[in-house]
């Protein structure tokens, strides 16, 4: 039985330093900057320990349907995204000590906060991995 790909595949494949993150309804890019947590131990650690997270970045943990911001010491914006890569569900101003979920979720982007809004990302849109 073969494994079924998934809209991350181009990261695993050339490495996130020669990748963007966009939005295919609009063209814009989400991030420039892609960190890729699809290992046990940096899916346990997420931003924890980390003071804040970039403008122009996003960590990726998948697989993953649910986020905590226990400990963490600024607010995010989380968005779900199936094996396609379409947005199911947006956390908007996630603050510390919350929980994020989208049971059917593929992956968790964690970008800084406000980017939902500014980039106007809503529930089936579609987040593609693109070349620099």
């Amino acid at each position: 039985m073969s494994r079924r790909p998934h809209f991350l595949e181009p990261l695993l494949k050339s490495g996130c330093a020669t990748q963007t993150l966009g939005l295919q309804r609009t063209g814009s890019t989400l991030a420039g900057s892609i960190e890729l947590a699809s290992e046990s131990k940096d899916r346990t650690r997420g931003l924890l320990g980390r003071e804040s997270l970039a403008v122009g970045s996003v960590l990726i943990i998948a697989p993953c349907n649910a986020v905590h911001t226990f400990f963490m010491r600024f607010t995010i914006d989380v968005v779900f995204a199936n094996r396609d890569g379409q947005v199911l569900k947006v956390c908007r101003h996630l603050k510390p000590w919350r929980i994020g979920a989208a049971l059917s979720a593929f992956a968790a982007l964690e970008f800084p906060a406000g980017l939902a809004d500014r980039m106007g990302i809503v529930k089936g849109d579609r987040i593609e991995v693109a070349q620099k």
